[in-house]
């Protein structure tokens, strides 16, 4: 069970990084009249929503006590 135990511990930092990393987000725009054609691309960046991270880091703990109680 110490895999659990690793597992969860991977997914709980994936959770807490969550927290401060946004994921980057590109949208393309193209515009074409005749043989003409204008593209404008954007780049914003969005945060994880919190109700992820949340599920991610109780998941996480969750495993971390059930692969570190279990002997295996």
């Amino acid at each position: 069970m110490k895999l659990l135990f690793w597992f969860g511990l991977v997914v709980l930092v994936l959770g807490i990084v969550s927290l401060f990393v946004s994921i980057p987000h590109k949208e393309t725009t193209s515009w074409k009249a005749g043989s003409v054609s204008v593209g404008l691309q954007t780049q914003h960046s969005e945060p994880v929503p919190l109700a992820v991270s949340i599920v991610l880091m109780v998941g996480g703990i969750g495993m971390v006590i059930v692969g570190g109680t279990r002997k295996g």
